[in-house]
This record gives C-alpha cells, structure tokens and sequence, in this order.
C-alpha cells in the first residue's frame, strides 16, 4: 500500500507555509484541487491524504506555477497534452545525437563537404 501524507505535511514539504507563523497553507492545495482534475485526494475521515503518485503531480504543478511562471490555464495544458515527460527526453536524445554527428562530421571534413549526410 502507498504511504499517505495529509494536506498539513503535503504543505509543509512543498514550502507552502506562511512565512510568520510557518503555518501550512493548506488552502493553496484545495484550489489546486479544484483546478486540476489529476489531484484525486483520499478523503478519509473528512481529511485529505496524498499519496506518491499524487505528490509527484503537485510538485509538477507547484514547479509550473511558481517556477516557471505558467498561469494556471498553462499548466493544465501542459498536464493534459500527450506528450509526456519520457516522449520528451527520448526525442531530446536523438536531437541531441543527430546534432553530435553533425558536429563531428564537420570538425573532420570541414564545412565544404558536411552537406553530405
């Protein structure tokens, strides 16, 4: 079974804390919540539990927003598009690698004849 976190220890792991009193800012994950379909809390008790998988999500989300600066309507079009992260490292690999090739065909012929592929 997945270990469960509540939203006090969710908010205090991902900083969101109020920074006189150091009280969680439980609230934040609750909008969250209700703007991102993908955050599906255990609600057992009337509390809401997190597990792993959800955590990762939030930490996405968090980093989107605050980080990177996205509007919430920007993250959700990042969390729902396709491509997801490994479709993305795998075709940043092979860019990567078509660009070495490219490299090292022009240090060893010069530019003159590295139209040739």
């Amino acid at each position: 079974m997945d270990k469960l976190i509540n939203i006090s220890q969710l908010s205090k792991l991902l900083n969101l804390v109020d920074k006189n009193s150091n009280k969680p800012l439980n609230y934040i994950l609750r909008y969250w919540e209700k703007e991102f379909k993908q955050i599906n809390p255990k609600i057992i008790n009337n509390r809401r539990y997190y597990g792993l998988n959800q955590v990762k999500i939030i930490k996405k989300i968090k980093y989107l927003l605050k980080d990177k600066g996205l509007t919430v309507t920007g993250v959700k079009k990042v969390l729902n598009s396709k491509r997801n992260d490994l479709d993305y490292r795998n075709n940043l690999e092979d860019k990567t690698k078509l660009l070495l090739k490219k490299i090292n065909k022009l240090r060893k012929y010069g530019k003159k004849n590295s139209r040739k592929s």
